[in-house]
């Protein structure tokens, strides 16, 4: 066996080879891209005949380098940079840091300590595809709310009117209205009719006129006044950002259709949209983000652990505290949050199991994580089984218990 330990860069890519005993082979440079995957290649290749005997540790789980490994025949295991960093310290721990350095300490995880890490996923190329849009699209998603955040900080300074007008200040009604009328004045100026105007290009199709006399009764009524340089800087921000959370609604809504194409042609699309409270968009941000390697999660417990609902406790001596998992995958986590929110109108079994645990005392958010946790092992059951969900089979001892 030899053990390669790759420190992954923009521009180059530290190796390290050793072999079972923990003696280096090898130690290089290599450039990135297709000259440095030669090399990568050639030097592996003089102290190994078989691909299969060939173990790589690298910081990274995705790319071209990856893929290049993968394609080779190795057997590529993705570490956490944490769990990297606590190894080093058992090779130096004078708190020295070198590129070389890390190479090392990566060939030498996965030699002594590969069993308690998980192999690269062999997920499909349609998984991954769906992935890198799920991500994309929940990027940009979470970059509107920062900037409908930096609207709403704009919009307090001078403009409480709007923020009267409006719950949701990147809904495409906000976004028309603030665009025509991004000041006090400017709002106050508008007519029934412009409003209407406004919505109607927004994509507005239903009540467009009381709507429109709600939002002209918001923008009208008196308000404390910024002075009138200030109010036009302020307006000229208002513009800025109206003008980019409307164009990332027009890519958001882009992706989204990609994204629900690609997702429905994967054949566990349809176990996960048949789970409640998983749409389109929620269920392909969970798939994308469990992979659909048959062999990644060998029971219900290894997929709760990744998605990061699951509870950790710590103990010492008489103490005892069970916590909320804190390292965790943040997209995966955000999306069984929400599946769990969503799962309460469309599932009797999840509403009393939710109920059940807000009596017991847990907070909202508490009851969420832990029903999510209860979700994300039903559908590892139904992905096992091959089979869509069942409210009666996922929940009997429980509503039996409501009964």
């Amino acid at each position: 066996m030899v053990f390669v330990g790759i420190d992954w860069a923009e521009a180059h890519h530290d190796i390290c080879l050793v072999d079972e005993q923990g003696q280096v082979l090898a130690k290089r440079r290599v450039p990135d891209g297709l000259e440095g995957v030669g090399r990568l290649h050639a030097i592996v290749a003089e102290h190994a005949e078989d691909p299969a005997n060939v173990v790589v540790g690298i910081e990274t789980d995705r790319g071209l380098l990856v893929g290049s490994l993968v394609a080779a025949g190795y057997q590529v295991y993705a570490i956490n940079p944490l769990a990297s960093s606590r190894y080093r310290d058992r090779h130096a721990t004078s708190g020295a840091k070198s590129d070389p350095g890390d190479a090392l300490v990566l060939a030498d995880l996965v030699r002594t300590d590969r069993h308690k890490h998980r192999p690269l996923a062999g997920d499909s190329n349609l998984a991954e595809a769906v992935q890198v849009l799920a991500r994309a699209h929940q990027g940009l998603v979470w970059t509107r709310q920062r900037q409908a955040n930096q609207l709403r900080n704009a919009l307090r300074e001078f403009y409480p009117g709007a923020l009267a007008a409006f719950d949701d200040l990147d809904a495409a009604d906000a976004v028309a209205v603030l665009e025509r009328a991004p000041t006090p004045s400017l709002g106050r100026a508008l007519s029934q009719a412009k409003i209407i105007s406004a919505l109607r290009q927004g994509g507005r199709e239903r009540n467009l006129e009381a709507k429109a006399t709600q939002i002209q009764g918001q923008l009208r009524l008196p308000q404390l006044q910024a002075p009138a340089l200030l109010a036009q800087a302020y307006g000229h921000s208002v513009s800025a950002t109206v003008a980019v959370i409307k164009q990332l609604n027009l890519q958001i809504a882009a992706l989204e259709q990609e994204l629900a194409a690609s997702f429905e042609l994967h054949p566990d699309a349809e176990i996960y949209l048949s789970l409640p409270g998983l749409g389109l968009v929620l269920g392909a941000r969970a798939m994308a983000e469990f992979g659909d390697d048959r062999t990644r999660f060998l029971n219900p417990k290894a997929r709760k652990n990744y998605a990061g609902t699951a509870p950790i406790t710590k103990a010492s001596g008489t103490r005892k505290v069970v916590l909320a998992r804190v390292a965790r995958n943040r997209r995966l986590a955000d999306a069984c949050y929400q599946w769990a929110f969503s799962a309460l109108t469309r599932s009797e079994g999840a509403r009393h199991r939710y109920d059940v645990l807000r009596a017991r005392g847990q907070t909202h958010h508490q009851a969420l994580r832990a029903l999510g946790n209860r979700l994300v092992g039903i559908l590892h059951g139904c992905l096992t089984n091959r089979q869509a969900y069942s409210e009666q089979v996922a929940w009997s001892a429980h509503l039996e218990v409501a009964a």
